[in-house]
């Protein structure tokens, strides 16, 4: 299984926003089939006492196309929601994307209305200081 060039980046970005890396990668399994998501993160919120928990994909967007691109991480977010929500678990998916892709290429109309229709929550970082951008829900 390769990781996406910029899974350490991602990492790092959550590390220094103060979430806890609890897999990496983050093993789904269903029926006898395993599927896995790049990182499974908790953050403890104190003022609740109780934990919130994330997964992360992240993708590149580095392709040739970024509409081919987009066609493979709307179906890996769209499998693995799936999976996670079958498994009543208690994370939330999130697609990880550079902020020069969000600026660049989800600003278009194509990726918008994917992003809409199939409730995708991004997570913006910047693929030069390792640092979580914006969280979008």
């Amino acid at each position: 299984m390769a990781k996406d060039i910029y899974h350490n980046t991602v990492r790092m970005a959550l590390e220094k926003d103060g979430w806890t890396i609890t897999n990496d990668p983050l093993t789904l399994k269903i029926g006898g089939r395993l599927a896995y998501v790049d990182l499974g993160a908790e953050k403890l919120l104190a003022a609740e006492k109780e934990g919130k928990r994330i997964a992360v994909e992240v993708k590149s967007f580095i392709g040739s196309s970024p509409v081919q691109d987009l066609e493979q991480a709307l179906g890996q977010y769209i499998m693995y929601s799936q999976i996670l929500e079958r498994q009543n678990s208690d994370r939330l998916l999130y697609l990880a994307i550079p902020g020069n892709v969000f600026l660049d290429f989800f600003s278009e109309e194509l990726p918008q209305l994917m992003v809409e229709i199939n409730h995708i929550n991004l997570l913006i970082f910047d693929s030069g200081t390792a640092e979580i951008l914006r969280w979008i829900i």
